[in-house]
């Protein structure tokens, strides 16, 4: 190679970068998948909007097979993505659904492919109709599991029953998909000389990774905890085992792109998130930034759009109408047929119709089968770009903003069942000391019946996230880590014998999310920072006793005396009764200043002593807690339920003896 050649290759790597990246920001602005942006870069990169001349000018025709290799390398890394992000534990529980909608959304598109094939009958190439055919019914029927993935964390939904649904049926229509396809490129003869060794060894080289290296992988995952990062061996073990995946497979004429995916799903599950997340977040930064837009560039050589006549028009309507139809009428009977409801199967439709990059690498891999000609890749190119932009503005109409978070927050509340009779709910802001407020939260469910205090910590959702996985993996590190630092608050509530229930996950907007979630929890009490940016709309839409925690407001169980500020109203009867628990929970003493004398005062006093709660004055004790009514001095600011009735401070139950000192 001259070194003209290797300077215009590294200009080209430049540029296409640069345009990958910024077509990529523009699509994620108007909120479609960065990864549809630089696609369409490749496209228009080729002789589509350049025309044959320029496009060659650009991208010398001797430059090219560089280009190929490096997107064929690219290709290895992102189909090692997309079985890394596969994981069969989301199936468990909804297996029926996620066979029914999987097989019924295949099988449908793939019957409708093999029609579609005879009517494209002039577009066939290669002259032998069932390869053809075959291969056109595969295109029809794939869903990309890493876009619909990405959509789904985008949107959060991911979290609820039908983002769960989608991910069930998306991955088992990845592993019936590529399956399919290994079946069809082995009749299409894609092995070359070794095409009848497919049969024979490509399913015992198959079940010999499944069943012998999938249990040696699992080492990786103790390296890396005595680690205790990615180290460059044990990232090294991993790109040497995927080439030479990737090299078996193609050796064996099912192409290589079926190695890569296969050594990807083998990957380690159990106890892995952190170190799967490392290696996902390393092969992105070479493979995202560089790599995939060469794959998108050497796919768009090869699209020309202004080659398209009117009676291939007509083709791509017929192609677009098989590919939409048959992939969402399947989805959906197969999710009625399963018991989905209507508004749920809709959305699965939708859902299962994304078929983004997944789709393009099997439209590669066809061309290069000569199987296709530049035209009806062209159109099928198209038909891959349509059906994942659509998928977004679709999910919007079909599924909305409003409904996500409302089912989001019902997901949770089913996930905390209905042993509780009392339930406290107390909103911890990212990073914030809530031990303070789990005491209070404590003190004030303590004396019931089956007490429950749940802990909403809700993480802000990252701006910038994974582009070529669906961020599962990302988000599944940072959870560990953040459950690890929230448990301390179930040990907490342990030592005072009241459950603790964490809910900690990232959310697109943390106030819609946390208000939603007090509204269909409905608790019977609720302890929000004052600061909180989501306090004043809680406190709109609970019935409850809620109380605001001053910043530095100091944890009772660290406090020798609670001091209270009464005032004749429901508001100051409810500061009492939170301070007498607090009090006694705690084994603090308690001090009552009146804000002027009133007839109620001294019954109340007397109920207090009853129940063993020390009356002290505090001038002995030091530093203690106060609390005073809501928009008070107070370090806590309680507010009754609206339109509570005076307090019958015989009636009230304020717990027993206190309990040991949390630690």
């Amino acid at each position: 190679m001259h070194a003209a050649d290797i300077t215009t290759i590294l200009v080209e790597l430049a540029l296409i970068m640069v345009l990958a990246r910024a077509a990529g920001w523009v699509f994620v602005r108007i909120g479609l998948p960065a990864v549809v942006g630089e696609i369409c870069a490749g496209i228009l990169l080729g002789p589509s909007l350049l025309g044959p001349e320029f496009s060659e000018y650009l991208f010398p025709l001797d430059t090219r097979p560089f280009l190929t290799l490096l997107a064929q390398i690219g290709l290895i890394l992102f189909m090692f993505v997309v079985g890394l992000e596969l994981d069969v534990s989301l199936i468990k529980g909804r297996g029926k659904v996620a066979v029914s909608v999987s097989l019924a959304s295949i099988v449908l598109p793939f019957s409708l492919g093999l029609g579609l094939a005879s009517f494209l009958e002039d577009q066939n190439i290669l002259g032998d109709f069932w390869p053809f055919a075959l291969f056109v019914g595969a295109a029809m029927s794939v869903t990309a599991f890493p876009v619909l993935a990405r959509i789904l964390t985008d949107r959060n939904m991911h979290r609820t029953e039908t983002g769960g649904l989608a991910l069930a049926c998306a991955a088992t229509d990845d592993v019936l998909a590529w399956t399919l396809l290994a079946v069809v490129i082995g009749i299409a003869g894609g092995g070359g000389d070794h095409a009848s060794w497919v049969v024979a060894l490509a399913i015992p080289f198959a079940l010999f990774a499944l069943l012998v290296i999938r249990p040696q992988l699992n080492r990786l995952t103790k390296a890396y905890e005595v680690a205790g990062r990615l180290t460059p061996g044990i990232l090294s073990i991993v790109l040497v085992g995927l080439l030479l995946f990737a090299a078996t497979t193609e050796y064996l004429g099912v192409h290589f792109i079926f190695g890569a995916f296969l050594l990807g799903a083998i990957m380690p599950h159990e106890r892995a998130a952190a170190m799967r997340h490392e290696i996902l977040v390393r092969l992105e930064q070479i493979s995202v930034l560089l790599l995939l837009p060469v794959f998108f560039l050497v796919s768009g050589l090869n699209v020309n759009l202004r080659g398209l006549s009117s009676e291939n028009l007509v083709q791509l309507a017929a192609i677009l109408t098989v590919a939409i139809g048959g992939k969402y009428v399947g989805a959906y009977v197969g999710a009625r047929v399963a018991g989905v409801p209507h508004w749920q199967a809709n959305s699965l439709g939708i859902l299962m119709n994304t078929r983004g990059l997944t789709e393009l690498v099997i439209l590669n891999v066809g061309r290069e089968l000569g199987l296709l000609g530049d035209t009806l890749f062209t159109m099928l190119v198209v038909m891959a770009v349509v059906t994942t932009i659509m998928t977004g503005p679709l999910l919007h109409f079909a599924y909305p903003a409003r409904r996500v978070a409302r089912d989001i927050a019902e997901a949770e509340r089913a996930a905390l069942g209905d042993q509780a009779t009392t339930r406290a709910l107390v909103v911890s802001a990212p990073g914030e000391d809530s031990s303070a407020a789990l005491d209070v939260a404590i003190a004030m469910v303590r004396a019931e019946l089956n007490p429950e205090v749940v802990v909403a910590a809700l993480e802000p959702q990252q701006a910038t996230k994974l582009e070529v996985g669906s961020g599962l993996t990302d988000e599944l590190a940072k959870m560990t880590a953040s459950m690890e630092r929230l448990e301390t608050l179930v040990r907490r509530g342990q030592a005072h014998g009241v459950p603790v229930r964490i809910l900690n996950h990232p959310s697109a907007d943390v106030t819609a999310d946390v208000v939603e979630l007090a509204t269909v929890l409905r608790p019977q009490g609720l302890v929000v920072a004052a600061d909180n940016p989501g306090a004043a709309a809680l406190v709109v839409v609970v019935d409850c006793v809620t109380v605001m925690l001053a910043p530095g407001a100091p944890a009772p169980a660290d406090r020798a005396r609670v001091d209270v500020t009464w005032t004749p109203d429901p508001d100051g009867d409810a500061a009492v009764v939170l301070a007498a628990r607090l009090a006694i929970c705690f084994g603090a003493g308690l001090r009552i200043v009146a804000g002027r004398e009133h007839r109620r005062f001294e019954p109340m006093v007397e109920a207090l002593s009853v129940r063993g709660v020390a009356m002290v004055d505090g001038s002995e004790i030091g530093q203690a807690l106060t609390v005073g009514v809501a928009g008070g001095e107070a370090h806590v600011g309680v507010r009754a339920e609206v339109d509570a009735e005076p307090t019958d401070w015989s009636a009230v139950d304020l717990g027993s003896a206190p309990a040991a000192a949390a630690p």
